[in-house]
């Protein structure tokens, strides 16, 4: 058996046009591969094939080339063995309005063909929150609490891995906490756990591997720390006692700008210059230094350079 939950080789996906609308390439071959047991972070702008590739998976849509594995399993060859390992959480919240939550789960369950006796419908329910809403219709649950309901109902059959997609889209941020301590928990008894989102930090804080898509490519896929490595520069944001009218020519040897009357904003790397070096040049010109901060290179950052568009660049 195969150390990796998901494999994914040169998969493409072209949708096929009608009439006068062209087709349209989503996937263009991409390569992922997920190890068991990882917190993997699956990133880009709307559009860029996340969606697809997880309703590749997921069986909803079929794919034009390439190969998908789950758990081994492949999602062509052996679709049910493929699917019985992995749980879904769409970004759309889609329910029958005369379910209750309780319904819902035993009828999913029964879907998968989880025995009676085997069915976790009340410990699902407490472990999101939502047991006393049990027996409540599910049309009366607030947008959050069906959110987490979608997590209880991909779960029922106990996959090892979990898809979520876009899982915190328009929470507030008490509810985003407690989906994802309830998601930690599942990682930390082995759920493979893997995540699209736009909300950045959320990625940084939680995954251990990155990829990030960008029109139906793939233009990085690295462990978090080795892509927030990428980029080291760092902004140091000086703030000297008296104005500043031009630059010190004992600065000109490094990236550096005003900033308003009395403030120095200077750019480095770790190949660049360090921090004292700069502090020594600041001190050379005769600069009395009161204040100094620091501007780290974050996801966010290293995102928008990967998914720059050649528009944008120019």
């Amino acid at each position: 058996m195969t150390d990796n939950a998901i494999e994914i080789r040169n998969l493409t996906k072209v949708y096929k046009g009608s009439g006068n609308s062209p087709e349209k390439v989503a996937l263009k071959g991409i390569d992922l591969t997920i190890p068991k047991g990882s917190m993997f972070g699956l990133l880009g702008p709307n559009g860029a094939g996340k969606s697809t590739t997880i309703n590749i998976l997921a069986g909803l849509v079929n794919k034009t080339s390439g190969t998908a594995k789950i758990w081994g399993h492949d999602i062509t060859d052996h679709p049910r063995n493929a699917r019985v390992n992995i749980g879904i959480v769409p970004q759309e919240l889609m329910f029958d309005a005369f379910f209750t939550p309780r319904e819902m789960l035993e009828v999913q369950a029964g879907m998968y063909g989880v025995p009676k006796s085997e069915r976790r419908t009340d410990e699902l329910l407490k472990a999101v929150h939502l047991f006393d809403k049990a027996d409540a219709y599910s049309r009366s649950l607030s947008g959050g609490m069906k959110r987490r309901l979608l997590i209880a109902k991909a779960m029922v059959h106990t996959p090892p891995i979990l898809v979520l997609d876009e899982p915190t889209a328009g929470v507030d941020i008490e509810l985003r906490t407690q989906l994802w301590e309830y998601v930690r928990e599942l990682h930390a008894r082995g759920t493979t756990i893997v995540l699209t989102t736009h909300y950045l930090e959320e990625a940084e804080e939680l995954c251990d591997t990155i990829a990030i898509i960008n029109h139906g490519e793939v233009v990085c896929c690295e462990p978090t720390e080795q892509l927030l490595s990428r980029i080291d520069e760092k902004e140091i944001i000086i703030v000297v006692g008296s104005s500043v009218g031009t630059l010190p020519p004992e600065l000109s040897a490094f990236n550096a700008e005003i900033r308003g009357d009395n403030k120095l904003s200077v750019q480095i790397s770790k190949e660049s210059a360090s921090v004292g070096q700069v502090l020594a040049a600041v001190q050379a010109a005769g600069l009395d230094i009161t204040d100094i901060s620091t501007n780290e290179t974050d996801l966010e950052d290293i995102f928008l350079q990967l998914t720059k568009s050649p528009e944008v660049a120019a």
